[in-house]
C-alpha cells in the first residue's frame, strides 16, 4: 500500500507500507562536482518509493525545492523530501533493515539523511549527497519508537528550518500495552516557519508561524475524527528547529505517554508532556464526549501562531461539517 504524502495528517496504520529503493553503495556522491548556480524552481512533489522483503525495507525519497502552502494563500520556497513539509511518514518494524536512497534532484546544494531512529556513523552513512547525485544507505531499527528524520548537512538549522524533516515510526515488537484497545491514530509534527529562507531570522528572530503538519489550518479545515468512547494515540514529533513543544489536548487527559515512543517509557495520568526540538513521543487517551477537542502546544504564543489542530468527536465518527470552533 502506498503512503500518502500530500495529506499525511490521518495515517493510520494500515495506510503505511514498508518499501523500496535501489542498490548498495552509500557513497556514491563523493568526488562529485560542486552544485551548478542557484537556479529559482518549484519541483512537483514525487510519491516515495517503499516496499518490503521480509524483514528489509527499501526507502526511495527525494530532496527537491517545492512551494509549499504554510498558511491560507501564503507560499514559501521550501526545501522538501518529495515535495511535502513535513514529508512521507516512514514506517518500520523494531529489528527490520532499512534500506534507503536519497535521490538530491536539487540543482543547487547538496542534501543530506539524519536519521534519528537507528544507530550509525554520521560520517559514513548521514553524508552529504550532491545535486543530481544518490546514495544508498543501510540501517538497522533496533530501537522502537517515533523519530524524526531531517537533512543533516551543513548549516543543519537552514535545512530544517526551510522545510526538511519528517517522522519515522519504528513499531515495537512486542507491541504497546494498549494496543487491543487503541481505535484510532494519528501523526502530528510540529515545526516553525521564519522569514522566507533566512538563517538570520532562524537565529535571531521570532517564528512567524508555528504549525501541526507543515501549515496552521488544514487540521481546522479538515479535524481530526474520532467517535465518542474512542481511544486515541497521537505519534507526535517536534521538528522544531529551535522551540520546545509543550503538547496537550484540550479536554483530554493523557493515561499513557511513552517518551520518545519506547513502550518502556511509560508515563500516567499527564495533563501536558514537553517534547524538545528533534524529540518525540506517543500520547494516549480515551475521548469520553462528543464536541471539537482543540490539539494545542500550551505555549499559547505557539497556539496563537498555529499551533493548534482540532479533534472531532462525534457519535458515529463522521465530521459534522460545521467550522471548527475558536481557532
Amino acid at each position: 500500500m502506498p503512503l500518502h504524502p500530500w495529506k499525511f495528517a490521518v495515517l493510520l496504520a494500515a495506510a503505511l507500507s514498508l518499501a523500496a529503493c535501489r542498490s548498495d553503495a552509500g557513497t556514491e556522491a563523493e568526488g562529485a562536482s560542486a552544485a551548478p548556480s542557484a537556479q529559482v524552481i518549484d519541483q512537483a512533489p514525487v510519491e516515495p518509493i517503499v516496499t518490503r522483503e521480509g524483514d528489509v525495507v527499501h526507502i526511495e525519497l527525494t530532496a527537491q525545492v517545492t512551494n509549499v502552502e504554510i498558511a491560507e494563500d501564503e507560499y514559501y520556497r521550501a526545501w522538501t523530501f518529495n515535495g511535502t513539509v513535513p514529508g512521507p511518514v516512514l514506517r518500520v518494524r523494531e529489528g527490520d533493515t532499512i534500506q534507503l536512497t536519497l535521490r538530491n534532484l536539487d540543482p543547487n546544494m547538496p542534501h543530506s539523511m539524519d536519521l534519528h531512529a537507528v544507530q550509525a556513523s554520521p560520517s559514513g552513512k548521514f553524508v552529504d549527497i550532491m545535486p543530481d547525485e544518490q546514495g544508498t544507505f543501510t540501517y538497522t531499527a533496533d530501537s522502537p519508537g517515533v523519530f524524526m528524520y531531517h537533512c543533516g548537512t551543513k548549516p543543519v538549522l537552514l535545512h530544517i528550518g526551510n522545510g526538511m524533516y519528517g517522522m519515522i515510526i519504528v513499531e515495537p515488537k512486542n507491541g504497546y500495552s494498549t494496543d487491543a484497545g487503541v481505535d484510532r491514530e494519528y501523526m502530528l509534527v510540529q515545526s516553525e516557519w521564519y522569514a522566507d529562507n533566512s538563517i538570520d531570522a532562524m537565529l535571531h528572530g521570532e517564528s512567524k508561524y508555528v504549525v501541526f503538519n507543515g501549515n496552521d489550518y488544514a487540521l481546522n479545515e479538515q479535524p481530526l475524527l474520532a467517535k465518542v468512547g474512542d481511544r486515541i494515540r497521537l505519534y507526535v514529533v517536534n521538528a522544531g528547529p529551535n522551540e520546545v513543544s509543550s503538547f496537550h489536548v484540550v479536554g483530554a487527559i493523557f493515561d499513557r505517554v511513552y517518551e520518545s515512543g519506547n513502550p518502556a517509557n511509560v508515563q500516567r495520568g499527564i495533563q501536558t508532556t514537553l517534547i524538545p526540538a528533534g524529540g518525540g513521543s506517543v500520547v494516549e487517551f480515551t475521548v469520553q464526549e462528543a464536541g471539537d477537542y482543540p490539539i494545542v502546544s500550551h505555549q499559547f504564543d505557539q497556539a496563537t501562531k498555529g499551533a493548534v489542530a482540532t479533534l472531532r468527536v462525534t457519535e458515529d465518527g463522521r465530521d459534522n461539517g460545521e467550522p471548527a470552533m475558536g481557532h
